[in-house]
């Protein structure tokens, strides 16, 4: 079985052997898996953006940017990126500490995924026939 490809490149996705497909409490090994584990999550694509627009914040900038997210998944989320190597955490010693994420050049390499997730999201949202 193939896939057909979003954004620039084109042709047939490879498959991933049964074998790089693995259950969710294992490191993935198929690239969909992988990626999808980097960005996996409600508002995980949406702090991703603001990355993508800032390059770097500190957790009370993204919380203002995002105030339907809560402070918990704020924080699992920034976790979860930073284990994926996407941002990375900075803290400034001192009294109050502070703390700064930045985007790594692996997270920037997911901006063609986010203008395709953009792109189809917006060719979705304006075509009358799509259920909304």
């Amino acid at each position: 079985m193939t896939h057909q490809t979003v954004g620039h490149e084109r042709g047939p996705l490879a498959d991933c052997p049964d074998t790089a497909l693995v259950p969710p409490d294992r490191d993935p090994h198929c690239p969909i898996d992988i990626t999808l584990a980097a960005v996996a999550g409600r508002w995980t694509p949406l702090i991703l953006r603001e990355f993508l627009r800032r390059d770097e914040a500190t957790y009370s900038e993204l919380s203002a940017a995002l105030p339907a997210l809560s402070d918990k998944v704020l924080s699992d989320r920034l976790a979860q990126l930073t284990n994926a190597g996407v941002i990375e955490r900075h803290r400034t010693p001192g009294w109050p500490p502070r703390v700064r994420y930045t985007l790594t050049p692996h997270g920037r390499a997911l901006e063609p995924v986010m203008h395709a997730m953009w792109n189809w999201g917006t060719k979705t949202n304006n075509n009358p026939g799509h259920p909304a």
